[in-house]
């Protein structure tokens, strides 16, 4: 049975034909060509899927799109970055490709990918977290996606952290947010703000102000720099509670990391283990332990995961 995953962004819309296995045998895109309505760009979405049913019997379509959405409607209930409210995306397209269309938000259905395909293909159970502008995820149970009463569930990045009256506010308009401390966008604040309180620090060979990245950081470190080292550690700390928070709560088989700063691989990940696990409830005790790794998916994990989607 082959389905098509569509992972549709702000920039692009990508589509790929996918088998049972979570196996791409052809992939198509073009640009999103954002602001218009949200019909021309199902437009797009259908001429895609019709290019890649081509000589194939397909089953389905799934679709991974930013906000928060219903799929058992098909609705499209708010996308800010689509710029969407309301909008019947399932029976739009199903009218125009005579396919059943399954709808799942963007982070949830990459974490289906890496679930069912990927970093935790196997496990019965996982939770993956996005670590890039911001913090996004998706939990995944018995091979199920958990969206909640709402559709809406699986927002790592919005639990509290820190709830001190001075924590870094997050974009959502809360202080202390596992996002304001451990997405790409605040290591970044992070570093530049200890390259501001220390002039003397080997950062500033690495990068100016304007050019600091998620990497910046864990170079100076590895080179022997105090102000980078206490920068990663900070970081590392407020990620490990989020990700030991996240343990607590649904004892996952794996937590899979993606995003830049998950390229750092065991550079970020042993550190991190370190401090998960004695954060973990009744981990001195426990025999089977959550697998904390990094994902393998890459850019794919979205169109695996809306096409694996569009086969359950």
């Amino acid at each position: 049975m082959y389905t098509i995953g569509v992972d549709l962004g702000g920039t692009n819309i990508k589509a790929a034909l996918v088998d049972e296995q979570g196996g791409i045998l052809q992939e198509a895109s073009r640009s999103t060509n954002l602001p218009r309505p949200a019909e021309a760009v199902c437009d797009d979405i259908a001429d895609l899927c019709r290019q890649l049913m081509a000589g194939h019997e397909v089953a389905g379509v799934g679709i991974g799109c930013p906000g928060t959405v219903d799929d058992a409607d098909g609705m499209v209930l708010y996308s800010n970055n689509l710029d969407w409210s309301n909008f019947a995306m399932g029976p739009y397209l199903k009218e125009r490709l005579g396919l059943p269309v399954r709808l799942a938000n963007d982070a949830n259905a990459a974490a289906l990918g890496e679930a069912l395909a990927g970093c935790a293909k196997g496990a019965d159970s996982a939770v993956i977290i996005t670590l890039g502008t911001g913090v996004g995820g998706g939990v995944v149970l018995g091979g199920k996606l958990l969206t909640g009463y709402t559709g809406a569930a699986a927002e790592p990045g919005h639990m509290v952290v820190n709830d001190a009256p001075d924590a870094p506010l997050c974009t959502c308009g809360r202080r202390g947010c596992l996002e304001a401390y451990a997405s790409a966008t605040a290591l970044i604040r992070m570093t530049k703000d200890a390259m501001a309180a220390h002039p003397e620090s080997a950062l500033w060979k690495l990068a100016d102000l304007d050019t600091v990245t998620g990497r910046t950081a864990f170079d100076g470190r590895d080179a022997g720099d105090a102000a980078a080292a206490a920068v990663v550690a900070e970081y590392t700390h407020w990620l490990a509670v989020g990700i030991a928070n996240l343990v607590n709560i649904f004892f996952p088989q794996v937590v899979g990391l993606s995003g830049g700063v998950a390229n750092q691989g065991e550079a970020l990940l042993a550190p991190l283990r370190a401090q998960v696990e004695p954060m973990v409830f009744g981990s001195a005790f426990a025999r089977k332990k959550t697998t904390l790794t990094t994902c393998t998916l890459g850019y794919r994990a979205g169109v695996i995961g809306a096409g694996l989607l569009a086969q359950r």
